[in-house]
């Protein structure tokens, strides 16, 4: 998946990982259609919300899949992602129960999906650059001339 620049990704929350930043701008990009969506409105995309959250799901595989491939311990990484499942799960329930509005279930999810990118997901991506991991999904003929190059 090609990621373009998008205000829904600002620089500031790049991670450098092609994969992991693309997933990004998808689950970025799913809030913001939602939020459009609810707005001044009862109406709630059922469907659409369980999209959103089986995409978290899949985000937090892919990432713990290439912390298993670069032997990284993410056990904490990993616990904060299936804590943050089961508070979404929760919450989402409420939102159909009406004890919540989808708004602020989207606007505590965009909040909280930012401040994990900059304190976990940067952090992570850090540890895979200092031990030299370069994820499968980037290996490509360029990229492995350039550290043939320097090695």
């Amino acid at each position: 998946m090609e990621i373009g620049r998008s205000p829904l990704l600002p620089e500031a929350l790049l991670v450098d990982l092609p994969e992991i930043d693309a997933q990004h701008e998808d689950i970025f990009s799913r809030i913001e259609s939602l939020k459009v969506a609810c707005f001044e409105s009862d109406y709630v995309p059922i469907d659409e919300f369980h999209a959103l959250l089986d995409v978290f799901e899949q985000h937090f595989a892919t990432e713990e899949r290439i912390a298993a491939e670069a032997g990284l311990d993410f056990a904490d990484h990993a616990k904060i992602h299936a804590n943050t499942l089961r508070l979404l799960w929760k919450a989402f329930g409420d939102v159909i129960n009406g004890g919540h509005d989808a708004h602020s279930f989207l606007r505590f999810t965009e909040y909280w999906f930012e401040r994990h990118i900059r304190e976990d997901d940067q952090a992570f991506a850090a540890a895979l650059q200092s031990s030299n991991f370069l994820p499968p999904a980037m290996h490509w003929p360029a990229a492995d001339r350039y550290f043939a190059a320097r090695v």
